[in-house]
């Protein structure tokens, strides 16, 4: 029971006569109705930003009929969906470089994903598709830890994809790219062309493309992918004549496997192994100049003071010293971890290109399969 506020505290003196109740009622009642509408009335005087959409933008409305045009399209349905985006400012706003950057941090980060919500969910979405993850392995040779792990860092298995309409984030991010981003000019043109694909993909599939909902940068689906991800490499895994990224996890499942083949991904090879440095001969900025892309074969690397395992001395192909940052350690951050990243580690960035999304992925993928029955 909670303890009567103070301010509605019983009286201590003798209790008041009925018709001095009856007042005092009276009196809170006007009170509280004045309350009421002086609140209602400053309400109604507040402005409220009004919601602006592209059908005024000629920019924009050019922009319909030439994709309409180019990809034989109806210049009346292209026209009327561009009229029906909105500008979200939230969605620019979200597209800024943070005003003070802070330092990576990789136990940070990774401790984001491997906790116990995602882990006991992503061993729940294993079991019940495991036909479906099977069948992406003996199809593409992506492990199903990996399609699994992408599923559940991207979305925790399609609990969270995304609460903007895909049309409003794109058109904002095609017409109303910040102008003080540093690459303004560069992502206008990219979003433009994913604005383009996704009216494309929705016309062409019969989808209303006012009815999808993704992330603030037009991702969609339990894999998050952008409209031309989706044109180039989501499947009809399960076979029922359309391909659904939202609802239907074998779908999901199928195109994040042939997304990773698309781009090269070797059957059998390990994504990294571990590595550790012989300090007499280390060269530690021709070691990480090449960044992620894996540039040198295993005597080369060893050459220059990298240190491997047996398992990985035996890898044929080149290697990246993939360098993940701890904090600062001028603000009490640890050294940096560092494991020898393969040509398939690299194939896992073209996901997303950081090498703490991959490494996050992976061990996402290692510990639920850790907690897999027999």
């Amino acid at each position: 029971m909670t303890a009567t506020p103070h301010h509605l505290a019983a009286p201590t003196k003798q209790p008041r006569s009925r018709a001095a109740w009856a007042a005092a009622l009276m009196f809170f009642c006007v009170a509280a109705i004045l309350y009421s509408t002086t609140a209602e009335a400053k309400k109604s005087t507040k402005k409220e930003a009004p919601i602006q959409t592209y059908a005024e933008h000629a920019t924009a409305m050019r922009f319909a009929d030439d994709v309409a045009q180019r990809r034989n399209l109806d210049a009346a349905w292209v026209r009327a969906t561009l009229a029906q985006a909105r500008k979200l400012p939230s969605v620019q706003k979200a597209m800024l470089p943070a005003p003070k950057a802070t330092a990576k941090n990789w136990g940070a980060y990774r401790a984001r994903f491997i906790e116990p919500i995602r882990l006991k969910a992503g061993q729940a979405f294993w079991e019940k598709h495991k036909r479906w993850l099977d069948k992406a392995e003996v199809d593409t040779g992506v492990p199903a830890s990996l399609i699994v792990g992408v599923i559940g860092v991207e979305t925790l298995y399609g609990q969270h994809m995304g609460n903007f309409r895909v049309i409003d984030a794109l058109a904002t991010l095609a017409f109303d790219f910040p102008a003080t981003h540093p690459r303004a000019t560069v992502r206008t043109e990219y979003f433009l062309g994913e604005l383009e694909q996704y009216l494309s993909l929705t016309h062409r599939a019969n989808i209303d493309p006012n009815s999808l909902r993704g992330s603030y940068a037009g991702a969609m689906g339990m894999p998050q992918f952008m409209p031309t991800s989706w044109a180039k490499y989501a499947v009809d895994f399960d076979g029922d004549g359309k391909v659904d990224l939202f609802g239907t996890p074998a779908d999901a499942i199928g195109s994040v496997a042939h997304y990773f083949k698309a781009f090269g991904w070797k059957p059998g090879m390990p994504t990294h192994y571990p590595v550790s440095f012989d300090a007499t001969r280390l060269d530690m900025d021709t070691l990480l100049a090449p960044d992620i892309l894996p540039s040198f074969h295993v005597p080369s690397f060893e050459a220059k003071g990298a240190v491997l395992t047996d398992t990985g001395r035996a890898h044929i192909g080149p290697l990246a010293l993939i360098e993940l940052h701890n904090g600062d350690p001028a603000q009490g951050g640890l050294p940096p971890s560092y494991v020898a990243g393969t040509e398939n580690f690299y194939t896992m960035t073209r996901y997303n290109w950081s090498s703490y999304y991959a490494l996050a992925v992976i061990e996402l993928g290692e510990a639920i399969a850790a907690r897999m029955k027999p």
